[in-house]
């Protein structure tokens, strides 16, 4: 049993204004693994008031980069050196596969190290000469921090997203609060410490696991510079309302239903296999995941049976297993928001290929669902045009490639995407018309140094790299 019966406040463990502890439930069995402090309105002034004073005293902000990114190394080591605890955190937490958290450690210091390499090579401050020779002034251009950054980050992925948050903020010279799930409290927990170890000054990070209406209170404070959230679409509008209100920097990385598009020539069974991962990854529960599978029509049924075959031999059970491919949803209502998501795809006439809204049989015990194809959908279906957030997979039919960037396009979101070729130019051509924040050909990873972010309905700004951490700075000119 884990318990954290303090706060990590301004970068010291401190009483919270609630003494009572949340429990902390597996999703696999739904037992009690650990218990933690909540954070309340009044630890979220502490932690802003905190962030504002060693903001404005120069503590962080007022040292030199070198010193901010020698320190985010410390940290980046740390991370490093507790990434098997980090990866059993997260999977007892959150019923991630444990082949996910443990593979997904590497990309966690690619990410670090994509922002460090970034802060190494930023013009801090630069001289730019007057493009016409006549004129009387030289500009000094320098870039500095926002303020104070509330960082909000959702549970499914929780080191991925505070990291790619509070690295970037933190190498600006920004105070950050970061507001966490509530069942993250033991692997964020872990964080804090991390944080503590790395020798930040005091005041320049504080760590809250807290509720939605916490979390409001938090990005509408007026003494937050900046907010970052990585969340649902659904709130993401709520928290541009409230930062158009405040005049507030904001930047928002949302919800996504993102296609992966097949085409005639592709190897199907090297593209199926691809999809395990880009389109299962992390039980489903992925804002990036490529739930909807585009196919030729000519090729339907072929790559229909191939889905079948590969979701049918993946193992559903007990995240700990390390032959288990798809573990629990996270909570209660997030397992029944994936079964209802299935019944209504069999209500809208969507062809159920395997799987079904019943729960796997032995793992009634859990948050458990049964992964689910359907065929012969169309993409005005909810199934296709709603993030469903679980192992649920729709395959849709096009007549040609044009029919296919249509289909592609033809959603609120546009965070990610796949496509899938024999001949690479090809498949480059047809990433360039589809609008989204990423596209991976033929099943590459997601890269760090290039940004990271969405069209659409799926978020404004965008992480990873120099233009991740360009969202923390503000730009000031000095003309001599």
């Amino acid at each position: 049993m884990i318990t954290y019966d303090r706060l990590f406040i301004a970068g010291s463990w401190t009483d919270p204004s609630d003494a009572e502890l949340r429990e902390i439930r597996s999703p696999h069995d739904r037992t009690v693994i650990g218990r933690a402090a909540q954070a309340l309105p009044a630890d979220v002034d502490r932690a802003v008031a905190a962030a504002r004073a060693a903001f404005d005293a120069g503590v962080w902000q007022g040292v030199a980069p070198a010193e901010r990114i020698a320190v985010l190394r410390e940290f980046n080591a740390l991370r490093e050196a507790s990434a098997e605890r980090i990866a059993a955190l997260i999977s007892a937490e959150n019923g991630s596969a444990k082949w996910f958290t443990l593979t997904g450690q590497p990309g966690l210091t690619r990410q670090a190290n994509a922002y460090l390499n970034a802060a190494e090579q930023f013009g801090w401050e630069e001289t730019v000469q007057p493009s016409d020779p006549a004129s009387p002034v030289r500009s000094v251009v320098r870039r500095e921090a926002v303020g104070v950054v509330a960082a909000v980050i959702p549970w499914n992925s929780p080191f991925s997203s505070a990291t790619a948050k509070i690295i970037p903020a933190l190498l600006a010279g920004n105070s950050v609060v970061l507001k966490v799930s509530p069942e993250n409290s033991l692997s964020m927990g872990l964080l804090a410490e991390l944080l503590e170890q790395a020798g930040l000054p005091e005041g320049v990070i504080s760590v809250l696991p807290a509720d939605r209406e916490t979390s409001e209170y938090l990005v509408s404070h007026p003494g937050v510079d900046k907010v970052a959230f990585t969340g649902s679409t659904r709130a993401g509008r709520r928290i541009a309302s409230i930062a158009g209100e405040q005049l507030k920097r904001v930047s928002l990385e949302l919800g996504g239903k993102s296609a992966a598009l097949i085409l005639p020539d592709a190897d199907v069974a090297e593209a199926v296999q691809g999809l395990k991962f880009s389109s299962l990854l992390n039980n489903g529960e992925s804002c990036i995941a490529q739930t909807r599978i585009l196919v030729p029509r000519s090729r339907h049924e072929e790559i229909v049976a191939a889905l079948k075959e590969l979701v049918e031999s993946l193992k559903v059970g007990d995240p700990e297993e390390p032959d288990t491919f798809i573990g629990p949803m996270i909570r209660p209502d997030q397992q029944q928001r994936v079964r209802d998501y299935i019944a209504l795809g069999i209500e809208e006439g969507a062809r159920l290929v395997t799987g079904g809204p019943q729960v796997p049989e032995g793992l009634e015990e859990g948050n458990y669902v049964t992964p689910t194809v359907f065929a012969d959908v169309d993409n005005s279906m909810r199934i296709a045009q709603e993030e469903i957030f679980g192992p649920v997979l729709v395959v849709i039919a096009y007549d040609d490639e044009d029919d296919a960037v249509r289909i592609a396009n033809d959603s609120e979101y546009g965070l990610s995407g796949g496509v899938w070729s024999s001949d690479e130019a090809r498949a480059l051509a047809v990433a360039r018309r589809i609008r989204t924040g990423t596209v991976t050909v033929n099943g590459a990873s997601v890269g760090f140094d290039g940004p990271f972010g969405g069209f659409k309905a799926s978020g404004i700004g965008r992480e990873y790299g120099a233009v991740g951490l360009s969202q923390y700075i503000e730009y000031k000119t000095i003309t001599v």
